[in-house]
């Protein structure tokens, strides 16, 4: 089976020094999405956090030898579906971000882990119990 995938936007940011995992970022960046799916932001408003799906663009093609990695802030080795590593079969990131504020087809975002240029996949909302 093949699955197709085409990116819905961009995350931007001036940030050089980006954190792993969202959970410990203070990072701040935007996503501009494609005019034809701005639209679809409508409802998405400052102060809520989002869900961003992204693709790994930077990362070396998978081996299997990845599919054991020793993450750096860990001791131990782990599988790679236990741990956030870019180096995954299917290159998928997820983000949760804080929503600071929303024009047109343009999302500001906190808690960023994103590299500068990221294509993002989707974007679904966060829903906390």
């Amino acid at each position: 089976m093949n699955i197709t995938m085409s990116p819905i936007g961009v995350f931007y940011t001036d940030e050089k020094n980006i954190p792993r995992h969202w959970s410990v970022s203070e990072a701040e960046g935007r996503l501009e999405i494609d005019p034809v799916y701005a639209v679809g932001l409508k409802d998405i408003a400052a102060g809520q956090k989002i869900i961003v799906l992204f693709y790994f663009h930077q990362s070396p093609p998978f081996e299997y030898k990845h599919l054991v990695q020793s993450p750096p802030h860990k001791k131990k080795s782990m599988g790679v579906f236990s741990i956030c590593s870019p180096m995954r079969p299917n290159p998928i990131g997820l983000s949760v971000l804080l929503v600071l504020e929303v024009a047109s087809n343009m999302i500001r975002v906190k808690q960023a882990d994103m590299i500068d240029k990221t294509p993002i996949l989707d974007i679904k909302p966060h829903i906390s119990e």
